[in-house]
């Protein structure tokens, strides 16, 4: 893997899309060029920006008022990072702020984890979250357990950051959702952004949280613009913890989901509408530690049935873990049992059309909700 890492070509990102949910077709093209990034409709009211931009502001606005905050990873200088989320910091913030590491996860990992204890305020980027399972020890064992081992005395303020989940052409070490695995570990905080208010609310929040937070972003969203609100515009602006968003209202189905898979989700709601006139409830999880658990149960009551949908393996996965709470806490409400929709049982694929059909689709989540509705 190593080896593979020393030779690879610039990272792979998709073309932007129009439209504000992706679909389910892959291109492998090359990266956007700069001047793409930025689409700004106006200097008042909403405009639009990219997950990446997103990103970088929250970085750039974070350095901005506390110099405890730096950034360590690979290539995140004098590249500006593999997906160009670290774009111009190093030129504005200098290179005791932003430092490239060597290629040793495990490495850069304990060092940041070091500063943290010694009172800094580090972002730990790794180029995928893949290759954070070198640092895993790091991650788990030093980060998440310190403050509870210190008796609360000792907090640990750190925010490991980089791709996560589906990406495209990148084959099964390269393209694997972390979410359950961090989710499961106490001590950890986990967010997974999916719209660039998202990305920009969470990862400043993560920043300016004392606790260790995994901020899961997916490289498929890197290059697609959103809207952005006012408020979200604001450098004071951040997003809670344990908060889920209301993509879409309904009244017929609720569907939770999360990161890239929102997208899919609102493009089955689309379908589902114009096929059978179902109105369903897309919830975006944000956060998938600590969770709303009041927002999906809130939903349930009103909608009497619940899918779950992500990108991860099925067996202990986050959509597991979010139908075994909805049957605790909604059962009585429930009209009938949960379904999920997730990745397949399987590494995943290089070849085109079998990586195509290893993750969720809107085409195949419309066909599962169908079932769940009897329609």
């Amino acid at each position: 893997m190593v080896a593979a890492r020393l030779l690879r070509p610039a990272a792979r990102l998709l073309r932007p899309s129009p439209s504000i949910r992706p679909t389910a077709t892959f291109q492998r093209v090359s990266a956007p060029t700069a001047s793409r990034w930025r689409t700004y409709a106006s200097e008042n009211g909403p405009k639009e920006m990219t997950v990446r931009d997103a990103l970088n502001e929250a970085l750039a606005e974070e350095m901005e008022v506390n110099p405890k905050v730096f950034i360590l990873g690979e290539e995140v200088a004098q590249y500006n990072g593999a997906y160009k989320v670290t774009k111009g910091l190093l030129d504005r913030f200098g290179e005791k702020r932003v430092i490239d590491s060597p290629i040793t996860e495990s490495g850069f990992a304990g060092l940041c984890v070091g500063a943290a204890l010694a009172g800094l305020h580090p972002v730990c980027e790794f180029m995928t979250f893949n290759f954070a399972m070198q640092a895993i020890d790091q991650v788990i064992n030093s980060a998440a357990k310190t403050h509870y081992m210190s008796g609360g005395i000792q907090p640990c303020n750190i925010t490991f950051r980089g791709p996560n989940g589906f990406a495209a052409g990148v084959a099964a070490q390269h393209s694997q959702d972390y979410s359950a695995w961090y989710g499961s570990i106490p001590g950890l905080k986990v967010v997974a952004p999916y719209s660039s208010e998202d990305a920009k609310g969470l990862l400043k929040a993560a920043i300016r949280d004392p606790n260790p937070v995994c901020v899961l972003e997916n490289e498929l969203l890197y290059g697609l613009s959103f809207p952005m609100s006012e408020a979200a515009q604001k450098d004071d602006f951040v997003l809670p913890f344990g908060k889920a968003k209301i993509e879409r209202p309904g009244k017929d189905l609720t569907i939770v989901t999360l990161s890239r898979n929102v997208g899919l989700c609102l493009v089955a709601a689309d379908a589902l509408k114009s096929k059978y006139g179902v109105e369903a409830e897309v919830i975006n999880l944000r956060s998938i530690k600590p969770l709303d658990i009041e927002a999906i149960v809130n939903s349930v009551k009103k909608t009497g049935l619940m899918m779950a949908v992500e990108s991860g393996f099925p067996m202990f996965g986050v959509g597991a873990e979010l139908i075994a709470l909805t049957v605790e806490y909604a059962f009585d409400y429930l009209d009938a049992p949960p379904v999920r929709v997730t990745g397949a049982e399987v590494p995943t694929p290089y070849a085109q059309k079998l990586e195509e059909m290893s993750f969720p689709t809107p085409e195949l989540i419309t066909e599962y909700a169908a079932k769940l509705l009897k329609v």
